[in-house]
């Protein structure tokens, strides 16, 4: 598998109950595309995702208004890292073996 890494900004999605993502570049998006099959419902892909120290299991999912793929921060790892919104972070990822 592919191992992606890049440095992104922590944006929050407002709301009653917020949610915070780094958005994947455009070139790591489209070939994340290319390489999955198409998934019916909200079209995640399970990843496998580093910050800093701190590794976990989530997904990514398509965004249609960034036209990429948005990766969700929990809390536990902002808190655990030190970081938040509008902090920028290098995240490594792979995507998790089906």
């Amino acid at each position: 598998m592919t191992d992606y890494r890049f440095t992104a900004e922590l944006w929050e999605y407002g709301g009653e109950a917020s949610w915070v993502f780094v958005t994947l570049p455009r070139e790591e998006s489209d070939e994340i595309a290319d390489m999955v099959p198409w998934r019916p419902g909200f079209g995640s892909v399970r990843v496998d995702v580093s910050i800093g120290e701190t590794a976990w299991s989530t997904s990514l999912f398509p965004s249609k208004e960034l036209s990429a793929y948005v990766l969700p921060v929990k809390r536990s790892v902002r808190e655990q890292e030190g970081i938040d919104i509008g902090d920028t972070v290098t995240v490594t990822l792979e995507l998790s073996q089906p």
